[in-house]
């Protein structure tokens, strides 16, 4: 029961207290209300969770895997992960989840589960498999359904992951050079200094369609130096021929013909005589009214 007390002099303090009372009172069941939703979510969030054995954990992730069912293979080794962090399967647990996330098309979270593995056992018989899955990650980031279903050069895309890529096979060939997976790691560090080599190319011809020539014959100089052994070293010079022709330095272009001829005896660029002939400098039409029409 509440006593309100009122001075006999304050009628108006009286009246607006009881005002103030009432209007509490009137709201009051309203909060009782939302206290006890409030109290009732509360303990329905609070409930128990169903925590599987680790054994439990893991054989319900093998058998996502084996059923191709990588989403719910990920859910089960990062919840054995998260309640046995240092059980018997933890440290299998985490290398197979690189290969769930990896075979659920989630490049960055394999990558990162990588990571995480390899900083944790670096002295694990089994990290070289974290190098390699790390780098057929970052070697399949940048192929997305874009260049998989449309008629998208790959080649004028920055490579983007796929030099880190290239890093992870080096470390996992050099460390590992009798690994299983070295042999493919090598094949792929193949395919990337082809990919990086077009790349580069692909670069120059772009420097050349915006007559930017100096900038394309260094670019070509650099594609020659860094990946000498790749297909794209062929037209790499001869668009050097013809830029080096273009700048006005013949002597230059001559010796770049006689490294194409030694190397490339057999090359497009000589007619049947074994003289040059040119092809690849090809040019933007950058008068405007190559895109402008009057009538």
């Amino acid at each position: 029961m509440f006593f309100l007390k009122v001075r006999p002099s304050s009628a108006r303090s009286s009246l607006n207290a009881s005002s103030r009372l009432s209007a509490a009172f009137h709201w009051l069941p309203y909060w009782v209300a939302a206290a006890l939703c409030v109290s009732i979510l509360a303990g329905c969030a609070a409930a128990p969770v169903d925590v599987l054995t680790e054994q439990e954990y893991y054989k319900q992730a093998k058998g996502a895997i084996d059923a191709d069912n990588f989403v719910e293979a990920s859910r089960y080794l990062e919840d054995l992960e998260t309640y046995h962090p240092f059980g018997r399967y933890a440290e299998q647990a985490q290398l197979d989840l690189i290969y769930a996330r990896y075979n659920s098309l989630q490049p960055e979270l394999a990558a990162s589960a990588a990571d995480r593995f390899i900083r944790l056992h670096p002295d694990s018989e089994q990290v070289d498999y974290a190098y390699y899955l790390r780098g057929l990650t970052n070697y399949y980031a940048d192929v997305g359904l874009g260049l998989r279903y449309l008629p998208i050069d790959s080649n004028t895309r920055d490579p983007g992951k796929a030099r880190q890529a290239f890093r992870d096979f080096t470390t996992l060939v050099e460390r590992f050079p009798a690994s299983d997976y070295a042999a493919d790691a090598r094949q792929r560090m193949i395919a990337i200094r082809e990919r990086l080599a077009q790349y580069e190319l692909s670069v120059a011809r772009y420097y050349v369609r915006r007559q930017a020539y100096i900038a394309a014959a260094a670019r070509t100089a650099y594609m020659i130096e860094s990946f000498p052994e790749t297909n794209a070293v062929e037209n790499a010079l001869i668009l050097q021929v013809e830029l080096l022709n273009r700048m006005g330095l013949p002597n230059q272009a001559a010796d770049a013909v006689a490294v194409l001829a030694s190397s490339y005896p057999e090359s497009k660029a000589f007619d049947d005589r074994m003289r040059f002939r040119s092809g690849e400098l090809i040019e933007e039409d950058r008068d405007i009214s190559s895109v402008l029409s009057v009538e």
